[in-house]
């Protein structure tokens, strides 16, 4: 079994924070903290078996999607070392042109 390091662009830490923010306005800040700590704790747990989702290099190279909850798209990179947190997106977000290169 291959073990990688997970690491959060800084996009995605920003994805996490505005999530935070929306969830604890539009709901509680106890609803919030306790969403968002499923989603790191399901984040986090891509350092085992990372190569999940589905691969989506038509649109970037190496790219997979995942869903969480059918709430949050989780766009990453899996390399031989580490898993790359990309971006996170929020209630049907159009991730695909966000992630477009060019």
């Amino acid at each position: 079994m291959i073990r990688r390091a997970v690491v959060y662009n800084p996009e995605a830490e920003h994805d996490l924070a505005a999530l935070y923010e929306h969830l604890a306005v539009a709901a509680s800040p106890a609803i919030a903290i306790a969403f968002m700590r499923r989603v790191r704790t399901w984040l986090d747990g891509f350092d085992i078996a990372s190569e999940r989702g589905t691969p989506h290099g038509d649109i970037r190279p190496g790219l997979r999607i995942v869903g969480f909850e059918r709430r949050i798209t989780a766009a990453f990179l899996v390399d031989d070392t580490q898993v790359v947190i990309l971006r996170l997106f929020y209630g049907g977000q159009d991730w695909e042109d966000a992630l477009s290169e060019g």
